[in-house]
């Protein structure tokens, strides 16, 4: 995903926090629901209003992204109160849950459950065990984008399993492993360190992007396995897909090595 326009520096002051209240919210470009979807909003997590306009609001993300989202789709809370629910609430890996109501629904990954649901199915862990989980190594982010993110079908502004696209699944991996990237790719390409041009050489979760424009603007993001292979979710692929980048007999990814701009390592070198 490499739109320009939804990462600014706030107008407005915070006028108040909300905990998403769906399994998935959209975000969009301008509040109406015609309007395109530019990334979406997980339940459980915390949103800052910075602007209301009847029924609408204009919200901010954790990672700093805005865009504008429907009420229905939020509960209004204490900021505090939201924080900590986040910190210390049972993150889903995908699961079924239920309430004590009797009201049950499916919850994608990362997402946040509310105190009073119960795991039905799938998996749910303890907030304070997600790092233990899913340690900031790279064996470990390549395995979630490949374990994870298996079939996963390409969704413009996804951010989750059941829909995302290029950029969403990089930054929804890294954010289970402790890092928050920014939203689109054109902005990651901005972060860590040059990782050098030979492919080959790249090492497991350097991040590889690409452009399809005449000006080399980032326009796709790829995560590095190791061996020339890399992991994406590309709309080429219809979503998930992991490529041999050695592979000069396949058409689709020799466009690809066509459009290859640049890799960075986002892991710092460990210290011996």
């Amino acid at each position: 995903m490499a739109t320009e326009t939804h990462l600014v520096e706030p107008e407005f002051p915070v006028l108040f926090a909300a905990t998403v209240r769906t399994p998935i919210a959209p975000m969009h470009s301008e509040p109406r629901i015609g309007s395109q979807m530019i990334s979406q909003q997980i339940a459980g997590h915390v949103v800052e209003v910075l602007d209301e306009e009847g029924d609408w609001v204009r919200a901010r993300g954790e990672d700093a992204y805005e865009g504008w989202m429907h009420v229905g789709f939020l509960s209004r809370a204490a900021s505090g109160d939201a924080q900590q629910a986040a910190a210390h609430g049972r993150i889903s890996l995908g699961c079924v849950a239920e309430t004590s109501a009797g009201v049950r629904r499916a919850l994608p990954l990362r997402a946040i459950l509310s105190s009073d649901e119960r795991v039905l199915s799938g998996e749910a862990i303890d907030a304070t065990k997600v790092r233990e989980r899913f340690p900031c190594d790279a064996t470990a982010i390549t395995r979630t984008a490949l374990d994870y993110f298996q079939s996963t079908s390409y969704l413009w502004g996804g951010v989750t399993p059941w829909g995302a696209d290029c950029s969403g699944l990089v930054q929804s991996v890294f954010a289970l492993h402790g890092m928050q990237l920014p939203r689109d790719a054109w902005q990651q390409a901005e972060l860590g360190a040059d990782a050098g041009p030979d492919v080959g050489e790249l090492q497991a979760a350097d991040l590889l992007f690409f452009s399809d424009r005449p000006d080399r603007r980032i326009t796709h993001v790829g995560i590095a396995l190791g061996k020339s292979r890399m992991v994406h979710l590309a709309l080429g692929r219809g979503g998930y897909a992991v490529e041999r980048l050695s592979d000069r007999n396949d058409g689709y990814v020799v466009k690809l090595r066509e459009r290859l701009i640049c890799a960075r390592r986002q892991l710092r070198p460990k210290v011996s």
